[in-house]
């Protein structure tokens, strides 16, 4: 038993884990069943210019990937759209997290000008709405104040477990429901907390050569508690 207690606990390796962005690994609830019809009507659209806005591993990547599957849409950095205008044909244009860096302001605006003139569409996902953005050219302004905005809420219960499910699955590891729905009443209401959550939980049981049960669930979940949730290993 001695032995046992002082056996080293193995390091995990970092290893990559792709997470899967199909229509068919999609979690959808009331929380974001807005959005979700929004790219399934594609190119049903209210709008030419449309923004998906909402927290931080809420799914808005995980919804453009599908929209930009489905409509052959081009991905653009948002600090670099000037650069792109003229190689742009009439496919629609993608831009995922618009206000997670300095956004090409001149870019932008003839971006929109381009899409609206060629009958195509420009999908934006953000944290913010699109005046909360911080952008200064009065033009651009007043394009983005006509741009819908699908909000995707933070997660009810149904799509919090839903996504642990994922998350987990996308490491290719299995879990008992029971500490899906542990983890769904005991962590803090947002997806980037189950995204860290489970993270540590992965880590936890590959050093401890264990599975993820509810009492590994419990210690993950009272270090989170304790202020050490975004501590390496």
């Amino acid at each position: 038993m001695v032995q046992e207690m002082n056996r080293p606990r193995q390091l995990p390796l970092d290893f990559s884990h792709a997470p899967g962005y199909s229509r068919d690994e999609l979690v959808v609830s009331p929380a974001n069943e807005e959005a979700v019809s929004l790219i399934d009507r594609w190119p049903n659209w209210p709008a030419p210019v449309m923004v998906l806005s909402g927290p931080t591993g809420a799914g808005k990547t995980h919804l453009a990937e599908i929209w930009r599957s489905i409509s052959g849409a081009v991905a653009l950095h948002p600090a670099r759209l000037s650069q792109a205008i003229g190689t742009l044909d009439p496919r629609p244009v993608l831009i995922d997290d618009a206000d997670g860096a300095a956004i090409d302001e001149n870019g932008l605006f003839h971006l929109i000008n381009h899409v609206r003139a060629n009958g195509s569409h420009l999908l934006m996902t953000a944290r913010r709405f699109p005046l909360a953005w911080g952008v200064r050219l009065p033009d651009l302004v007043s394009r983005l104040r006509t741009a819908p905005t699908v909000e995707i809420h933070e997660p009810d219960d149904m799509l919090l477990a839903g996504v642990i499910t994922k998350l987990f699955a996308d490491r290719q590891v299995e879990v008992d429901l029971s500490v899906v729905q542990y983890l769904v009443r005991r962590i803090e209401r947002s997806l980037a907390t189950a995204i860290r959550v489970v993270d540590r939980l992965d880590r936890m049981a590959l050093e401890e050569h264990s599975r993820i049960t509810r009492a590994l669930a419990a210690e993950a979940v009272d270090a989170m508690d304790e202020g050490q949730g975004e501590l390496g290993f």
